[in-house]
């Protein structure tokens, strides 16, 4: 009896604290309820749809990262409204809004008193308690790399919101999606949306609250090891690479998604405070751990954009301030939504996002309202995987010093139907036409195509755009021919290392290999000289050599005999220039 009594309780005040808003984190009445949680637990409420508690049965599982296309977005129409409603707004314009509410007139009245009709709208039927969707939504992942669709839902961490966890079945069930629970032994698992980034090439990253929330000591009724923790996300998302940082000291939530973002396979998007200031230390801290442990899925080093992390009227999270944030961001295909907070940083922000975002639609959104609850709107938001994708993944080429050699563009390109036909465009000049080169499909794999050489002092601007055999199209980035890839042809006159030296990297040869392998280099003079492999996670297999070059022809050699098939990274860093020659192993 005291046992019921006390859920009745809780219940009541959940229910009391709904109108007042739930905020992100778990508020002292759910903490109290905790010991009387029944576990193994999963969704609550109905259990009648395709839902399965074993791996999917598929090789190449890939988890999506989130600036790929997405076929619609995720909202709960509760708490913030001014907020979700703005969200819908800009996020109909690129793809179908998932609108879950427990009154369809009653929303669709807001919308409309608000100039927002009900085009590319799905209202969603649901019971929720709270706003934060990016943590109990559920994960896309793609069977056999770019085949069928199905969703991944994890236990998720605030166990007495029982309605919110009613939702990823709810849009399952609307859309015909089977739906894989990590919620029953062996392979149950507690974790969060906004704790969880995906590169879309099998690397994750989150803060160690992945591993505290699994210890027994946790309190969900879980306890794992990390090599567990590693073995379920392999299992269920396709993750061979999961990057885990210390938690800040001031984030009460510990999610990342309040410091960091994935821009593409190869770019980070991280906070920064004054130097010395609330929870800075620790994220460059946990930045040079992975730069200096990590490489990119396609073995180079990861490129950084930093973004001001405002203080609150004066006050930083260390001293009793909210935290407010720019990572907390969403892509919606073509536009990218960003927190604002009426501060003068706002402007800067939303510069530093356009810059590094070429071509998309930068939207701010007031998030004054929701981020003294601890989120903002990357936090109340969720993406919904297309059912077809056309994969383009691809290494972008960066600054150099060549003027005499093609620059090869390469690319990974699938859909399921298979691909008609690739093309890369490039330019010099924006303010011209693009000029257009078919690509082919390479020995290792990779489509390709060259660029010509250019001068010294040329920035060249490309594309990729590519048609499958249904008739699909798509292009990378997603916003061409208005967003881009660009480097610089860089003059040896400006380059303030005297020494860099003058060499050519060599293809390696033979390529696809099976044993045996030739790796040359030719250099003017004797510099110093680094090879090393890299698997497609970023995992270094094998360093090569060390030490220095001889003057004219250098021929370096490896055995591939033992590797696992599949594409291969050769990373040469000759003095201060670095050059990846791309590798298949059958």
């Amino acid at each position: 009896m005291r046992r019921f009594f006390l859920i009745c309780s809780f219940y009541a005040a959940v229910t009391m604290q709904q109108a007042q808003d739930l905020p992100i984190w778990m508020t002292p009445d759910e903490k109290a309820q905790m010991p009387f949680v029944n576990y193994p637990y999963g969704v609550a409420g109905s259990r009648e749809y395709n839902k399965y508690f074993l791996p999917p049965a598929a090789t190449n599982l890939r988890n999506m990262a989130e600036w790929e296309e997405v076929g619609g977005y995720m909202v709960t129409y509760t708490s913030y409204k001014g907020m979700v409603r703005d969200i819908i707004k800009h996020g109909k314009k690129e793809c179908r809004m998932y609108v879950v509410t427990d009154n369809v007139n009653n929303t669709i009245n807001d919308l409309n008193n608000a100039g927002i009709d009900t085009v590319n709208v799905t209202f969603l039927v649901a019971p929720y308690n709270s706003v934060w969707i990016r943590d109990y939504g559920p994960n896309m992942v793609y069977l056999n790399r770019v085949d069928s669709l199905v969703f991944v839902d994890w236990i998720y961490n605030r166990p007495t919101r029982t309605k919110d966890d009613t939702i990823p079945l709810a849009l399952a069930k609307n859309m015909q999606i089977p739906v894989f629970m990590t919620t029953q032994a062996p392979y149950n698992l507690v974790a969060t949306g906004g704790n969880w980034m995906s590169d879309g090439m099998g690397t994750a990253f989150s803060s160690e609250l992945i591993i505290d929330e699994n210890k027994a000591s946790g309190g969900f009724g879980v306890n794992h090891t990390e090599a567990e923790i590693d073995s379920i996300v392999k299992k269920f998302m396709g993750i061979h690479r999961y990057i885990k940082m210390e938690t800040l000291p001031y984030d009460g939530i510990h999610h990342i998604d309040m410091h960091m973002k994935l821009l593409d396979e190869e770019t980070l998007l991280v906070g920064e405070y004054p130097q010395g200031i609330s929870d800075g230390p620790q994220i460059e801290a946990n930045l040079q751990y992975v730069l200096n442990n990590f490489k990119t899925g396609f073995g180079t080093d990861w490129r950084i954009f930093r973004i001001p992390m405002p203080d609150d009227g004066g006050l930083w999270p260390s001293n009793g301030g909210d935290y407010l944030t720019y990572t907390n961001a969403s892509f919606i295909n073509k536009t990218i939504i960003v927190p604002t907070y009426n501060v003068p940083e706002d402007t800067t922000a939303l510069r530093i996002w356009r810059e590094a975002c070429p071509g998309y639609n930068v939207v701010g959104i007031n998030s004054t309202a929701s981020i003294p609850a601890g989120g903002a709107l990357h936090c109340i938001t969720h993406e919904v995987g297309v059912r077809d994708p056309l994969l383009i993944t691809h290494q972008r080429l960066r600054d150099t010093y060549n003027t005499s050699a093609p620059y090869k563009v390469t690319a990974n390109i699938l859909h399921r139907s298979g691909i008609q036909s690739a093309t890369l465009y490039y330019t010099t000049d924006t303010n011209t036409a693009y000029q257009s080169m078919p690509m082919s499909l390479g020995p290792n794999g990779l489509y390709e195509a060259n660029i010509p050489a250019q001068p010294a002092g040329t920035e060249v601007f490309y594309y990729i755009r590519a048609q499958a055999n249904s008739g699909k199209q798509q292009v990378r980035p997603i916003t061409a021919p208005a967003g881009f890839y660009n480097f610089k042809v860089l003059s040896t006159a400006s380059n303030p290392d005297t020494h860099t030296p003058v060499t050519e990297v060599l293809n390696p040869f033979p390529n696809p290999s099976k044993g045996i392998t030739c790796l040359p280099v030719n250099t003017a003079s004797s510099h110093p000289i680094s090879i090393a492999i890299y698997n497609t996670l970023g995992e270094k297999v094998q360093t090569v050599y060390e030490g220095y070059t001889k003057p004219g022809d250098n021929k370096f050699f490896i055995n591939t005999l033992h590797f696992t098939a599949g594409v291969y990274y050769i990373r040469y860093k000759i003095a201060e220039s670095e050059t990846v020659k791309t590798l298949l192993v059958r």
